[in-house]
């Protein structure tokens, strides 16, 4: 595969996140549904719409700077992004019902700790932020791989994960609402 051009496989990787990405959100919605029925309550809505600008934006880059590039498929970075994939459904298989793409804290639920949220507080960020720069750098697209992974760790790190971190204080500390683990971007 090193030989092949990368952007010949650009509209296929393209393709398959796409994929992914909206079954995943099939299953966040029936999450949600579940979760609202349990009481849930939402934190982070005014910055939710933000990584449905992200995520599109960071494919559509993906995808154009991909079918520009007149180098080979970098097979390092495609198998960093390939190996990312058993730990992200690592991560959604552990979180179970409480997997989401919002910031839902259901009451009498539990903070997760098992799994991979054995070794890293938010490893949903951890696995989004390689994807965010293995995929573009398997095909060339180095300038979609910096620019939206400074994005993403901008809106994580300044605004998601303390967002998430509040809301489980928040429950914490007694005050009505939330619990549980927050939801995956």
């Amino acid at each position: 595969m090193s030989g092949w051009p990368a952007r010949r496989l650009t509209p296929w990787l393209v393709l398959a996140i796409a994929a992914q990405r909206l079954l995943e959100l099939r299953l966040a919605r029936a999450n949600e549904r579940w979760a609202r029925g349990q009481g849930a309550a939402e934190y982070g809505q005014e910055h939710y719409p933000l990584f449905f600008v992200l995520h599109p934006a960071w494919m559509l880059g993906l995808l154009l700077e991909g079918r520009a590039s007149r180098g080979r498929v970098n097979v390092p970075a495609l198998l960093l992004f390939v190996l990312a994939q058993p730990l992200r459904y690592w991560v959604i298989r552990t979180l179970g019902r409480y997997w989401n793409t919002r910031i839902l804290i259901v009451p009498g639920g539990e903070r997760v700790t098992g799994g991979p949220f054995r070794f890293l507080k938010h490893p949903n960020y951890a696995v989004v932020a390689l994807e965010l720069a293995s995929a573009p750098l398997a095909v060339g697209a180095w300038r979609t791989a910096l620019a939206f992974t400074l994005l993403n760790a901008a809106l994580l790190l300044l605004i998601r994960i303390p967002a998430e971190e509040r809301a489980l204080r928040e429950y914490a500390a007694g005050r009505p609402g939330p619990s549980g683990q927050a939801g995956l971007e």
